[in-house]
């Protein structure tokens, strides 16, 4: 008797867990998503609190001084401010797993059971893709960008940056870098799903290359062209990357 019950509570469950959801239904799981997603940034930004003053003075301060870029502040509070916006964007970027984690358990529901089980390494995937966006913008894209900058110009003219325009360079670059590193990983999933084709990327390709070119100039500083040629290049191999892995998946499939 109770080996039945067992078995008609997990028949329940089974059932409950497969059937559609309706409209409140998923809006209260988006909130529910947007909660758990805003508690991870505060909790990152309160971690990135605690070390700020080593992630400002050795790690966003770093390229400046490798560049020899001179930094000054021109407002009474800047550095204040400075120090908060740093925390949050650093928080963002700590939480970056549990955010990924949160989008993908919003979209399952809307996935077959079977393509609910690649959620996990493509949350792990995502992150990584990220942070590898992140690390070539800061160890490639930045210095190049910065000593450009430093160099450039009259030496009759002494170039010196505002330290808040200088972090917010920075920080949208990084950010920038970790965004367009997750194209390998959305075909990877588009061709899951049967969306994406390598053939149609393939055909497209020389419209990718321009798109790629203009979306370079948007997602790079002012109009340095080195910055833009840096970030254009990686961009080319990880859409031709990208074709590979679309390819390989439906093989897969």
């Amino acid at each position: 008797m109770a080996e039945e019950i067992i078995k008609a509570d997990i028949k329940q469950e089974g059932t409950d867990s497969e059937r559609e959801m309706t409209f409140l239904e998923h809006l209260e799981e988006l909130r529910w998503r947007i909660i758990y997603s805003l508690i991870g940034v505060v909790v990152g930004t309160i971690v990135a609190w605690i070390f700020i003053d080593f992630l400002v003075d050795v790690v966003l301060l770093k390229p400046a001084k490798d560049s020899n870029a001179s930094l000054q502040n021109l407002k009474p509070f800047g550095q204040l401010f400075l120090y908060v916006q740093i925390a949050i964007m650093v928080g963002i970027i700590l939480s970056i797993p549990n955010l990924f984690y949160q989008l993908w358990q919003f979209i399952a529901p809307a996935l077959r059971k079977q393509e609910r089980r690649y959620i996990f390494w493509i949350v792990v995937f995502s992150s990584i893709c990220f942070l590898a966006g992140i690390a070539f913008a800061y160890f490639v894209m930045l210095p190049i960008s910065l000593k450009f900058a430093a160099q450039f110009g009259s030496e009759s003219i002494k170039n010196e940056f505002a330290v808040d325009e200088y972090m917010s360079i920075i920080i949208s670059v990084m950010l920038a870098a970790g965004l367009v590193f997750e194209l390998p990983m959305i075909s990877f999933f588009l061709s899951k799903l049967g969306i994406l084709k390598p053939s149609f990327m393939r055909k497209y390709r020389r419209h990718a290359f321009v798109f790629i070119l203009v979306a370079a100039a948007f997602l790079t500083p002012g109009t340095d062209p080195v910055s833009q040629i840096v970030l254009a290049v990686p961009l080319v191999l990880l859409y031709e990357v990208s074709i590979l892995i679309s390819k390989l998946s439906q093989k897969k499939s």
